[in-house]
């Protein structure tokens, strides 16, 4: 995995209304964690770091007032609405360090024939790796697949140095029955034989009315 090198500058101002002021600037306030020392609080250029964080598990060299922090994002924080960066958490690694990372699944291949659908029940599967190596997304194939099928964990091709942080039993994609509505014409005849069961027989005798006024 290539190393993207960014720029980032220490923040002495905390709270919302400091984050709120980094932003206006187009930055983005970020907090590096791990190894034990104390949480470092950074702002980084908004533009620049979001097309960073386009790759899945990004290694980050950050120059930060001179000196290098080598961080892979751990939790990134958008705006529900506009999409844009509000916050970042980073995990300060080191070459040769192993973590434990979600790594995109991504499938290629069509179905096997009969409109089934494809359920994805995990989009990422965790894995640990060593930190500068750590894959971009795994790729399975679901060429011909039909209904029943379940992808796991287990299937995936790892690479070198890389191993399952989860049970090879999980179950990442499943391959399901399309549920089919039924035709107009066959609702319309079911209609029609409820409305007809309801209805009272032809010829069938009236239920007798009681007789108006007591015994006297």
């Amino acid at each position: 995995m290539a190393e993207v090198k960014l720029s980032a500058e220490k923040r002495t101002d905390f709270g919302k209304g400091a984050a709120r002021r980094t932003r206006r600037e187009n930055k983005v306030p970020a907090v590096i964690y791990g190894h034990g020392a104390d949480p470092k609080h950074v702002a980084l250029e908004g533009h620049a770091l979001m097309m960073a964080l386009k790759t899945p598990n990004v290694l980050i060299r950050l120059d930060i007032s001179g000196k290098n922090e080598l961080v892979i994002p751990k939790a990134v924080q958008r705006d529900p609405l506009k999409g844009f960066l509000v916050h970042v958490d980073f995990l300060a690694v080191k070459k040769g360090e192993r973590v434990t990372v979600d790594v995109p699944v991504l499938t290629e291949g069509e179905l096997a024939p009969g409109g089934n659908l494809l359920d994805h029940m995990l989009n990422a599967v965790s894995v640990e790796a060593e930190a500068t190596h750590i894959p971009e997304s795994f790729t399975v194939s679901i060429e011909g697949l039909s209904a029943g099928h379940t992808v796991r964990a287990g299937d995936i091709e790892l690479p070198r140095g890389c191993s399952l942080a989860v049970d090879e039993s999980t179950a990442l994609l499943q391959v399901v029955t399309a549920q089919t509505e039924p035709e107009p014409e066959a609702e319309e005849g079911a209609e029609a034989a409820a409305e007809e069961a309801a209805a009272p027989a032809e010829g069938a005798p009236e239920e007798e009315k009681p007789a108006e006024g007591g015994e006297g």
